[in-house]
């Protein structure tokens, strides 16, 4: 079953979002590496990875509908330069909140059109977006205990580099 335009233009503007979220959280990347935390770089370029996949995945729900799929005007990320590691987390959880917003938003549009075929596919990244903040908060908390600990840091920075890289397809 096709999308509705109206439908179709919302995951098209999702689309769009989740490439600029990428393209935030590669900024993020460029202003920890700026500092010699390369792992808390390799963890937000990670992350940017992981809204390319996401952008896939709507990408291929709206194909396999039998529409067209478009990404609309992607603008630069305003990032700031010389965050603070915690304000660069607290950036990235203010780029997740708006993703999930902006994912609940789809999900209410859908509902309202009777649209059950997006519903899996939704649900799906309701509870990515959960998992997202969570993890984005816990990262938050443990740099506020950390503080000015220059040693705290760099084993929290170590951490955060062992994280496993993955592929920008989606599964």
């Amino acid at each position: 079953m096709k999308l509705t335009d109206d439908l179709l233009k919302k995951f098209n503007e999702q689309i769009t979002l989740e490439f600029e979220s990428s393209m935030a959280y590669r900024q993020l990347a460029i202003e920890a590496d700026a500092q010699d935390l390369v792992g808390m770089a390799s963890w937000l370029r990670h992350q940017a990875d992981e809204e390319i996949v996401h952008a896939n995945k709507f990408i291929d729900h709206v194909l396999d509908r039998g529409n067209h799929a478009e990404i609309g005007a992607i603008g630069a990320p305003m990032v700031e330069r010389g965050l603070t590691p915690l304000a660069i987390f607290e950036a990235s959880l203010e780029n997740e909140v708006k993703v999930s917003n902006a994912i609940r938003d789809l999900y209410r549009e859908t509902e309202a059109a009777g649209d059950l075929d997006s519903r899996p596919l939704l649900n799906w990244f309701v509870d990515e977006q959960i998992e997202e903040e969570s993890t984005v908060n816990e990262i938050i908390g443990r740099v506020r205990l950390i503080g000015n600990d220059g040693a705290g840091l760099l084993r929290l920075d170590a951490e955060l580099g062992s994280r496993s890289v993955g592929t920008t397809e989606a599964d």
